[in-house]
């Protein structure tokens, strides 16, 4: 739960802030270790949109995450402890209400002794990634904090530079279809049954193309509002099921892998972020069999992480993971499969991990900038195919008037 207080500090300043704490009493305490002197504490109000949890979970976003692993490592490289980097960190996110009290927290629990991992893990005013929590467990009992640090800054960094370039790529051939959609429905709304009327009382047997668009303009005319009702619900109830009945999203996201082209990309993306992770997490001294099970945590696709998970399984059981894949009922690339087996038979696995992810995240970029080669003059021809269409269906019985 989170408390919202008013007290005097220790230098005589009025101060407003909040806490997470599980009681109000234990929330009393926490204020008082701090130097505090109480005037008033109460548990903050959640409103109807805070507590609209269906489709958004507060996350930190990207970009902050690896400012704030890369300012940790820096300070802790600098001989600071953990307590010591985290106030220091504190005082840059005074304008960001979320990050100034996840840190308050976090620090409040290493105040009390806890360790940074427990701290992360315990706090519930944003959620983390898995693999970054883990990754600060094993970096702790390991006494790499600062390099693990470094290298997840790294990582979410190019995650993050991966994501601005495909939403970036995207940008305009998804502004191209949504504004094509749009014209060519109300062409069919709204211009087509106004010329129509004119065909009717003409009394003329009109050309098949143009009996088409006057059906076509008849139908959209009189469902339009039903047929946008119907998408709006159709899209609303496909995010419900994706987010709340795994079998849907599992059926989604293997038929998502089938598609030509899109496919491909989907899964070297994923493979590359998996083979990223595994290499951070081996280098990191986590055991093989949770460096598995973590790294299949941060796939998006649930049929490659099923794939993983099962593997891990195999791996305990004394089985390589290169035959626990290429055995499994779910296939994948098989260069993935062969580099696995050379990492393993070399001892080089961290290496050859390594390679592949920087690999992959090539390849798709080159696959992406194809696809947006062929794209564009593809939805080039869609448009203005369809509206010329739609515009020489309603000339043609004009023509046909100037002829007879």
């Amino acid at each position: 739960m989170i408390f919202k207080y008013i007290g005097i500090d220790e230098t005589g300043k009025k101060v407003k802030q909040k806490i997470e704490a599980l009681s109000l009493d234990e929330a009393k305490q926490r204020v008082k270790s701090t130097g505090v002197i109480l005037q008033n504490i109460e548990e903050e109000d959640i409103s109807l949109f805070d507590d609209f949890k269906l489709f958004s979970k507060y996350k930190i976003p990207s970009k902050e995450l690896a400012s704030l692993s890369r300012e940790l490592s820096m300070y802790i490289r600098s001989g600071l402890t953990i307590v010591s980097a985290i106030k220091i960190v504190q005082t840059h996110y005074e304008t960001n209400k979320k990050m100034k009290l996840f840190l308050a927290t976090v620090s409040t629990y290493l105040d009390e002794g806890k360790d940074f991992y427990t701290a992360l893990s315990t706090q519930e005013v944003i959620e983390l990634p898995t693999f970054f929590i883990e990754s600060i467990k094993v970096s702790e009992n390991g006494g790499i904090l600062d390099e693990v640090l470094l290298e997840l800054s790294r990582f979410i960094k190019e995650q993050e530079n991966i994501n601005k370039e495909i939403k970036g790529a995207f940008a305009y051939p998804s502004f191209m279809v949504i504004i094509s959609l749009l014209m060519i429905s109300f062409m069919l709304a709204y211009v087509v049954p106004e010329i129509t009327g004119i065909f009717v009382s003409l009394n003329q047997e009109l050309p098949l193309p143009t009996k088409i668009v006057i059906a076509m303009g008849d139908f959209f005319s009189d469902n339009f509002i039903t047929m946008l009702v119907a998408v709006v619900s159709f899209i609303f109830v496909f995010l419900v099921l994706m987010k709340k009945s795994s079998l849907v999203a599992y059926f989604v996201h293997k038929q998502l892998l089938r598609l030509p082209l899109f496919g491909v990309i989907i899964e070297k993306s994923e493979l590359a972020r998996f083979s990223y992770i595994a290499a951070l997490l081996t280098r990191s001294g986590v055991s093989f069999v949770q460096t598995i099970n973590l790294s299949a945590n941060i796939l998006n696709n649930l049929v490659l992480k099923e794939l993983f998970i099962d593997a891990s399984k195999k791996v305990v059981e004394g089985e390589l993971l290169s035959s626990a894949l290429s055995s499994s009922k779910i296939k994948i690339d098989n260069a993935f499969i062969q580099s696995i087996a050379l990492g393993e038979e070399t001892s080089q696995l961290q290496n050859v991990l390594t390679n592949t992810s920087e690999l992959y995240f090539e390849e798709n970029r080159d696959k992406i900038s194809i696809l947006l080669t062929l794209l564009e003059p593809s939805l080039m021809l869609f448009v203005g195919g369809s509206i010329g269409f739609i515009v020489a269906a309603m000339l043609l019985p004009i023509f046909s008037m100037n002829i007879g």
